[in-house]
């Protein structure tokens, strides 16, 4: 590491930003009482299990015992009730809408040298690269303009010129391009990021700029584990700077955090409980749970040991079982499951998630580049499925899946502590169902090929016609009026209109 990267790296942590929150120097991860509760929980009865998937009906958190329960469950009919139940849970609270988005390299430079990650410090052959200002709108003007995507997720590695400085400037710079399509325009009203943990200083600033969710995964929440694969030294080996990352955002008035572990790692089972025990914790503090929980799987990465193989590695049934037990264990959270996943098992799972994305590409500058032999060189892992977004659009609507391109929560102040009542009572659905029909209305027009818009506007007419036999029982005449106003000014011309 050199002088400048050294000495940058011991102002970033501070202690006194996260040691507040812990219980007499310990943290509210405990490995022991995990594994006790799911030794504990073996065999319990169907009618048990049946009390759990209903209370995770009511919308309400399980316990770490309720959990345990369910990753206990050995009845291969008993696991399919509770797909069925992940499913139904999914549906009250969202409808049957999926929000896509496309992850955003800006950054490959990291100080960390975490033994499953191609950006670790000690792969020299990554080729390292960070995108100048220009570059990220060029980027952007592809996604937005090209593509049609109105949220992204940027990425940056954890160095001193990708700070929480140059994080404001590409949020900027994303939020500042508009791109003429077809019939209006393509730009980008939602910029999430995942990040290395900050400060609450830092964290302010990016709040000023406009971010969205602020992400920042545990990878795993087992302190041995954790400190065996992050080198000691590094950034990344301070267990605790990295757990208490939300709570730092929260100080900072940032609205919506997420979380997520990295699967095959450790045992699947003991990082659901993590989640669960990161999500209780979130509630107990601020009152407000995660936006939203990720779970990808360990890929192969290159130069990098422990993704290579893994004790720990997560088969395709173990997978579905965790998807499932997180949709019951946090009900109302959005599940964003990857382009890490192949095809088959996204189009599995996608009833119980609500997010994915699409026309993946995760090298630095992929989208602009036409190199894709150099592309692979400055990935960070690889993916399994790289169909492009009109690809998985018309997939989606075959399957009665309307893509929601909508940001308009955001924007109307349903974030954080107030959307969380709308979620657990399952009036956010509503909301979604409404925007998701507007909004895909303006991408078919702007974006879609002949035959996606064709599948897309068969299913607008299923959804409107849902809306129309649910009022006014769910939706009062003057809103379906205005659904169908606001519908035939967007076909029309007029761009990002909301409820």
């Amino acid at each position: 590491m050199r002088i400048e990267e050294s000495s940058w790296v011991k102002k970033v942590i501070k202690e006194e930003q996260y040691e507040k929150y812990m219980n007499e120097g310990k943290d509210f991860i405990n490995d022991d009482e995990i594994w006790e509760k799911v030794e504990k929980n073996k065999g319990s009865t169907p009618e048990k299990v049946r009390e759990i998937m209903k209370k995770s009906l009511d919308i309400q958190t399980l316990s770490p015992d309720e959990t345990a329960t369910l990753l206990n469950v050995k009845d291969p009919s008993l696991w399919e009730e509770i797909y069925e139940t992940a499913v139904k849970i999914k549906r009250k609270i969202y409808d049957n809408r999926i929000v896509t988005f496309a992850p955003l390299y800006c950054s490959n430079y990291c100080v960390n040298n975490c033994l499953y990650c191609g950006f670790r410090r000690d792969n020299n052959e990554e080729i390292r690269r960070k995108l100048t200002l220009e570059e990220v709108k060029k980027e952007t003007e592809i996604l937005a303009g090209k593509v049609g995507h109105k949220r992204l997720i940027v990425v940056y590695g954890e160095h001193p010129t990708s700070d929480a400085n140059y994080i404001a400037d590409t949020i900027k710079a994303i939020y500042s391009v508009k791109v003429k399509t077809k019939n209006g325009y393509g730009d980008i009203r939602r910029v999430n990021i995942n990040a290395a943990p900050m400060s609450i200083e830092d964290l302010a600033m990016l709040k000023d700029v406009g971010i969205g969710t602020y992400q920042v995964f545990q990878e795993t929440y087992h302190h041995e584990t954790y400190k065996k694969i992050h080198p000691f030294g590094t950034l990344k080996s301070h267990y605790q700077w990295r757990l208490y990352s939300m709570h730092r955002a929260f100080e900072a008035n940032v609205d919506d955090v997420a979380i997520g572990a990295l699967f095959g790692l450790y045992d699947w089972r003991f990082e659901v409980m993590g989640l669960l025990y990161h999500t209780i914790e979130l509630e107990k503090r601020f009152g407000v749970g995660p936006h939203t929980v990720s779970f990808p799987r360990l890929t192969p990465a290159k130069n990098a040991p422990y993704s290579q193989k893994t004790q720990y590695e997560v088969s395709d049934e173990d997978f579905k079982k965790l998807v499932a037990v997180i949709r019951l264990s946090i009900p109302y959270t959005g599940m964003i499951i990857t382009a890490r996943e192949p095809a088959s098992i996204r189009r599995e799972m996608l009833p119980i998630c609500t997010q994915t994305d699409a026309s993946t590409k995760i090298g630095i500058g992929a989208y602009s580049s036409k190199k894709r032999a150099q592309d692979l060189a400055k990935q960070q892992f690889f993916i399994g499925d790289a169909r492009e977004l009109d690809d998985v659009v018309k997939e989606l609507a075959e399957m009665g899946y309307i893509t929601s391109f909508c940001t308009a929560g955001y924007r109307c102040g349903r974030t954080g502590k107030n959307i969380m009542e709308l979620l657990k009572t399952g009036r956010e659905g509503n909301f979604c169902k409404l925007n998701a029909i507007l909004t895909f209305r303006e991408w078919l027009d702007d974006f879609a090929s002949e035959e996606t818009k064709k599948v897309g506007e068969e299913l607008i007419k299923k959804e409107m016609e849902e809306v129309r036999a649910r009022t006014p029982r769910t939706f009062s005449p003057k809103v379906a009026d205005e659904l169908t106003n606001y519908y035939e000014r967007i076909k029309n011309g007029e761009r990002d209109l909301y409820f």
